[in-house]
């Protein structure tokens, strides 16, 4: 009985067969046990085509299924992570921050928007207790209609950009 349907021109069937039996784990009798199968190894098959093959798709499915499984229980590859950045740098950086202002439509409190990046700037010279990524991330401030405010977007761009550096990149 055949894995996949078989068709007029398809796969080798006999290549299909020793990919699909190295995915599963079995060793062909009197050869040495090999390591595990790797998605970029699946990825790099590749099949003759021939009288009476399997169904292209229907294996080409199945293998990216296989992949897919592959990729979901391993490890997640790492990204390199950018360099730390250097406390006073970042001390320097977020002091002078300025964000454009608005008086008659809706902003951030200036106020607001000061006291906390005072804050942060405490946290890193450690005169109060650090700020974390996550502190800068969940922060709300008030928003002002009428009054000294800062433009949402911009104060928003720098609060993700600020919480980059304290995660290290």
């Amino acid at each position: 009985m055949s894995r996949f349907p078989v068709v007029l021109r398809g796969y080798n069937r006999a290549q299909v067969d020793a990919v699909l039996d190295r995915i599963a784990g079995v060793a062909a009798p009197g050869s040495p046990q090999t390591a595990p199968v790797t998605a970029d190894e699946i990825r790099a098959s590749r099949f003759d085509v021939a009288t009476r093959g399997y169904d292209r798709r229907a294996v080409d499915e199945a293998l990216h299924e296989h992949i897919r499984r592959l990729a979901a229980s391993g490890p997640r590859p790492s990204r390199p992570k950018r360099p730390q950045v250097r406390q006073g740098w970042l001390i320097d950086w977020v002091q002078n921050a300025q964000f454009t202002g608005v008086r008659m439509r809706p902003g951030y409190d200036v106020r607001d928007v000061d006291a906390f990046l005072d804050r942060v700037v405490a946290g890193l010279r450690g005169v109060a207790p650090p700020v974390s990524a996550t502190d800068v991330r969940e922060c709300v401030f008030r928003t002002v209609k009428f009054g000294p405010g800062y433009t949402e977007r911009e104060v928003d761009a720098f609060l993700v950009q600020l919480a980059s550096a304290l995660d290290g990149g």
